[in-house]
């Protein structure tokens, strides 16, 4: 099936090693969920692409699809989905964040 949507989503995933789907920006985060995993990537010093759910509603539902996942925010890197705002933030403080960003080569502080 064609899913331009899909498509989108696959490109960024593909083009960037860490990309957020969120409310909001980095800058200015919409939820406290996107706002947390912000804050962890940030602790980590990994630059990531945010990309804006709220400003395309096709994305917004067409993230939940692709991942089969009913939340945001969604944190992939390199291309392979890691998991919301709990995942990451479980994942961060047991250290497993830092190493899955260190096992697929993305730079941290």
């Amino acid at each position: 099936m064609n899913n331009p949507v899909f498509d989108r989503i696959r490109q960024d995933i593909s083009e960037n090693d860490v990309v957020l789907y969120m409310k909001g920006t980095p800058m200015f985060p919409q939820c406290g969920f996107s706002a947390a995993v912000v804050q962890v990537l940030t602790n980590l010093g990994v630059k990531f692409k945010g990309i804006d759910i709220l400003v395309d509603p096709s994305l917004r539902d067409g993230i939940k699809q692709f991942t089969n996942w009913p939340t945001l925010p969604q944190l992939y890197v390199k291309g392979e989905f890691v998991g919301g705002c709990d995942i990451v933030r479980e994942m961060a403080e047991s250290g497993e964040l830092k190493q899955l960003m260190a096992d697929k080569g993305v730079a941290s502080a």
